[in-house]
């Protein structure tokens, strides 16, 4: 993107304003961005233009018939302060007086009579309107089609102008707006658009009810799995470095393995584990964050670049904080989710067994949902989770772990018994999953709106963990059990409480990757997606919510 006075726009806010005013909204406002194979194939046809800027020179008189071939200037920077317009020119053939900007395209030239599209026909109009500033005749634009290897010409008319300058106030409007324009509707546009994951159309479109006589399907545009996952480094005394734009981890001083930055969603520290600054550079660079746990699985914190830098949803943010109907709306939201998905898990896992906990699960869920204050809904929530842990163990198969987490319930800081243990780190490996998507979304972690902020504690992302503890945390600690993945011999009880040893912590880090990889089918959105995507796809709508595009914000049941 190219960085402009706060009076001007870009000429490609003038292109993605026609291609799509939300697209416009998330990329120049918002400051959003994420690739895809377009994305990538246009920059790989643009490097020979942007390889060095040139001057544009002095318009001459007009060339006569048999001079020279044009001169010809590439990546050419205009600005003009009358029209309020800045933007580079890949490049401008010039005869004379005259002047002919080519724009260089990925694709093939579409199949419409003007083997052109109006975002396109835009963008040349608003260089046209540069060099003419400049003092140049432009009366024709060219576009270059990489894929074809052919020119489209593209004649600069008065309607042209017309409906640029149209686009130029709009665009200018919408860029002054605190709130994005909304979703296209079913629109063929968000099937390769680049920040379709994070625009959402359908979903929100679903989510407000816009669409005429009914929701059409929701399509997942988004994969449905991440291929780059979390690196966890768990050896004490690893080091983690960089070699060759990849990330090593080595031990002893000997490299024991290698990563490509493309295969890796964040670094995960377990306890002593080191970390070279080359590498922290490289990792703040790429936007992979890296995570700082302690061994017995304390979330310490965790380095991270700039990222987003979004004050309006954190403005929002804050002010939602301060707004006690909001505060609660939000609240009783995730607390009855989290006692449907408690239910849910009891149920399907526990079945008879679990005797009248349904029902008094049952019964605490409606009373959140009633609540008439955040301090009525902790003690809901204590109350839901007493039913719960109570016959939690009924979801074993038989096992020794069971007796003493009968004996000793629910118990924290520290945790007196294996079940205990695993729940505990469970839950600071969800609490830095959820903080690392909310600081996606440019929101702060540290302030919450059910769980009030104190110094070190990731207030918001505690809020936004709690539906998502029974389905992912839960879920991964039974698997680790009932399949046998850790033992008795693995854990160590002690006057500090109950510690996992490192098989203990391998295992149960294998059982929670595998949930979170693990395709569902969205209760709402009725299409297929990891939990994973499910976390990133609730800290976006939570986001929505908080800046009023969304009129509420509804928390995650499976089903």
């Amino acid at each position: 993107m190219i960085s402009a006075p706060t009076d001007s726009l870009t000429i490609d806010h003038l292109h993605q304003y026609a291609y799509c005013p939300r697209r416009m909204h998330l990329m120049y406002v918002d400051g959003r961005w994420d690739d895809n194979a377009f994305t990538e194939e246009g920059r790989a046809v643009h490097r020979r233009t942007d390889a060095a800027d040139e001057p544009l020179p002095e318009p001459k008189a007009d060339a006569e018939e048999g001079d020279p071939a044009p001169e010809i200037a590439r990546s050419v920077m205009l600005s003009d302060e009358t029209l309020g317009l800045i933007g580079k020119c890949d490049l401008v053939e010039m005869q004379g007086g005259r002047a002919v900007p080519v724009d260089t395209k990925r694709g093939r030239p579409p199949d419409v009579p003007e083997q052109c599209y109006e975002p396109e026909r835009v963008q040349l109009m608003a260089q046209g309107l540069l060099l003419r500033a400049h003092g140049y005749t432009c009366e024709t634009g060219m576009l270059y089609f990489a894929a074809a290897r052919r020119r489209v010409s593209v004649p600069l008319s008065p309607e042209l102008e017309a409906r640029t300058r149209f686009f130029l106030g709009q665009a200018r409007l919408a860029a002054a707006a605190e709130k994005p324009p909304p979703p296209l509707e079913d629109s063929p546009k968000c099937n390769g658009c680049s920040l379709a994951p994070i625009c959402l159309p359908d979903e929100t479109n679903l989510l407000l009810e816009r669409a005429a006589g009914g929701p059409p399907d929701v399509r997942r545009l988004y994969p449905a799995r991440d291929d780059a996952l979390p690196l966890y480094v768990q050896d004490q005394g690893s080091r983690v470095g960089k070699t060759r734009g990849a990330v090593t981890v080595s031990r002893g001083g000997a490299q024991v393995a290698r990563f490509l930055l493309k295969d890796v969603s964040q670094v995960v520290l377990c306890g002593n584990i080191g970390i070279s600054a080359q590498a922290l550079h490289l990792l703040c660079e790429s936007g992979i964050p890296v995570v700082h746990l302690s061994m017995g699985g304390w979330f310490y914190g965790l380095t991270q670049g700039h990222g987003l830098r979004n004050a309006y949803a954190r403005a929002a943010q804050f002010r939602a904080a301060g707004d006690e109907a909001r505060r609660l709306a939000f609240a009783r939201a995730i607390v009855e989710a989290k006692g449907r998905n408690q239910r849910t898990l009891l149920r399907r896992n526990g079945g008879q067994a679990a005797g009248d906990a349904l029902a008094e699960l049952d019964r605490g869920c409606r009373r959140a949902r009633g609540a008439d204050s955040c301090e009525a809904l902790l003690g809901i929530e204590g109350g839901l989770a007493a039913a719960y842990f109570a016959r939690w163990t009924t979801m074993l198969v038989e096992h020794p772990f069971a007796a003493a987490f009968d004996a000793n319930g629910r118990n924290r800081r520290p945790p007196r018994d294996p079940l205990n243990a695993m729940l505990s780190y469970g839950y600071a490996l969800l609490a830095k999953e959820c903080t690392v998507a909310l600081m996606s979304e440019g929101l702060d972690p540290w302030w919450g709106l059910y769980h009030q902020p104190r110094h070190g504690r990731p207030a918001l992302a505690l809020d936004l963990m709690e539906e998502f503890r029974p389905l992912i945390v839960d879920s991964a600690v039974l698997s680790a059990v009932n399949n046998g993945m850790v033992a008795e011999r693995q854990f160590t009880s002690g006057a500090s409480g109950c510690l996992m040893k490192p098989p203990a912590r391998k295992a149960l880090i294998q059982a929670y990757e595998q949930r979170l990889d693990q395709l569902i089918t969205h209760p709402v959105f009725d299409y297929r997606c990891s939990w994973r995507a499910v976390i990133r796809l609730q800290a976006r709508l939570l986001a929505r919510w908080l800046r009023g595009e969304l009129k509420e914000y509804a928390g995650m049941t499976t089903r």
